[in-house]
């Protein structure tokens, strides 16, 4: 079913956070709740087999998610690009493109002091869940 279909007018959501901050929680209860495609890099590198640390292929496979987006949101449903957008020309980019395209953007900035997404991580790293990137306290402070 088309998000518009639902009564809901669709859109595009970006995350943006640093690791830890809660982007995959937020982005998995907003595609259940909205209903909306998620779209992770980290989740799909994983699933490949990619180092998840392999720049070039993120960027790759992110600009073709963004393409990807780009074609559902011209079918009218609401997509969630789980990226991080730390750089502000990335969130700018997106935005303009979507709002372009005639789509609303939604920013969702998550942020939570160095200490606790230090326990989240570390948390985090040790489930060792599939697709989350191992990152330590000395990564995320650089």
């Amino acid at each position: 079913m088309r998000d518009a279909d639902a009564g809901h007018e669709p859109r595009l959501i970006l995350l943006c956070g640093l690791p830890g901050s809660g982007k995959t929680t937020l982005a998995k209860r907003l595609a259940r709740e909205i209903p909306a495609v998620r779209l992770c890099p980290d989740e799909w590198m994983a699933d490949l087999g990619i180092d998840l640390f392999d720049e070039g292929t993120r960027d790759r496979l992110e600009r073709r998610f963004w393409a990807h987006a780009q074609q559902l949101l011209r079918l009218g449903q609401t997509v969630i690009l789980e990226f991080g957008f730390w750089g502000r020309s990335e969130r700018d980019e997106k935005r303009l493109r979507a709002r372009g395209l005639g789509i609303p953007v939604e920013l969702h900035y998550l942020r939570a002091p160095i200490d606790e997404l230090g326990r989240r991580l570390e948390a985090r790293n040790g489930r060792g869940e599939c697709g989350t990137v191992p990152i330590t306290r000395q990564l995320l402070e650089g």
